[in-house]
């Protein structure tokens, strides 16, 4: 496959609105070293993690303190962001197979190796790294997961970050067959996906979720949604669930502590109701409450969600695509939350 000298792509500039996000022609190609491959980009999802890293959501200090990365530290501007890829091997590094070059795959977002080095700390594609948003990237061949099956790859974009997030929680959380999994946030990417995931544990999943958006949840494998405003605790009773996979936390996130069961687990992903909450440590322990932060994956967590993919055992939701070009309508149209799944981009 023929790989031209420049390629396409949105670089963000700088922190802050949708202006900081800037189209280019010039850019220049990654070339793939020892033990990368290079892939053309087919398709790529838009996550709140990209709107997160623009504005700086992630620092904790200004938004443009020195901590505004997934891992902590200053973005390397202009950054190509991008988490979710779709895509075909064009080429490879020193020491990887040229048998791979065609394939069809998608990108594994929690990077363990890059650069030909394995990670102290993991990073994040498109946050640690140049990403998805253009016509080429690299990646680790680790990290290039080749997939066989009859989605598009707008539908392949929409599994990596949401669906294998989600299947982190549900594995760090040891989810299992007659398990009752309580999913806040239950209509976003995360959300729809571990409907899904748990239901395919087979356990019982209960989905908070505006009323508009209620049936289609029932439809995906909800047995049960409750609205954001609801009494968690009136509507299902004290100590009723096993695990809470929690995407928003904010001000309820004292009522999701109520209705665990003792011995109960937390999965925590995502915090779009806000970022502080409120804490009773007598709750924690005299319940014997187990808490789980999910960001980094768990080693085998990717390969089992191509393998859920492959068996059909789970189904995309993209609920609309827009040219790459169009990126600032597609993250308003995101921002604006009316979607159940995931908007992706087509990039090439």
């Amino acid at each position: 496959m023929s790989v031209p000298e420049k390629m396409h792509g949105i670089v963000l500039t700088g922190h802050g609105g949708p202006e900081m996000l800037q189209w280019r022609e010039d850019l220049d190609i990654p070339r793939p070293g020892p033990g990368d491959v290079l892939i053309r980009v087919l398709a790529a999802g838009v996550n709140n993690t990209d709107v997160n890293t623009r504005i700086g959501w992630y620092s904790k200090g200004d938004n443009d303190a020195e901590d505004a990365s997934w891992a902590g530290t200053a973005l390397k501007l202009p950054l190509i962001q991008g988490a979710d890829v779709c895509g075909t091997i064009t080429a490879v590094g020193a020491g990887v197979d040229p048998a791979r070059i065609g394939e069809r795959v998608i990108i594994e977002p929690c990077l363990r190796e890059a650069d030909g080095k394995d990670l102290v700390s993991p990073w994040y594609f498109g946050s640690e790294c140049n990403g998805g948003f253009a016509q080429f990237t690299k990646v680790a061949s680790r990290h290039a997961h080749a997939i066989s099956c009859d989605l598009t790859d707008a539908e392949l974009a929409s599994f990596p970050c949401s669906y294998s997030t989600a299947e982190n929680m549900l594995e760090r959380t040891g989810v299992k067959a007659g398990d009752t999994v309580f999913v806040t946030g239950a209509s976003g990417g995360v959300g729809s996906a571990a409907i899904q995931l748990a239901k395919a544990r087979g356990a019982t999943v209960i989905a908070v979720t505006s009323p508009s958006k209620s049936g289609a949840l029932l439809e995906l494998g909800a047995a049960r949604t409750l609205d954001r405003d609801a009494d968690y605790a009136g509507e299902l009773g004290m100590n009723s669930v096993d695990v809470v996979i929690d995407l928003v936390a904010g001000e309820k996130w004292p009522s999701l502590l109520d209705i665990l069961k003792p011995g109960g687990r937390y999965a925590v992903s995502g915090a779009i109701g806000g970022p502080m909450v409120e804490l009773d440590v007598r709750t924690l322990y005299l319940k014997d409450l187990s808490f789980f932060g999910c960001t980094v994956l768990e080693p085998q967590v990717f390969g089992n969600l191509v393998t859920r993919i492959e068996r059909r055992e789970i189904k995309p939701l993209v609920a609309e695509t827009y040219p790459l070009r169009e990126i600032t309508a597609a993250q308003d149209a995101f921002g604006k939350k009316g979607h159940i799944g995931k908007i992706v981009l087509t990039v090439s």
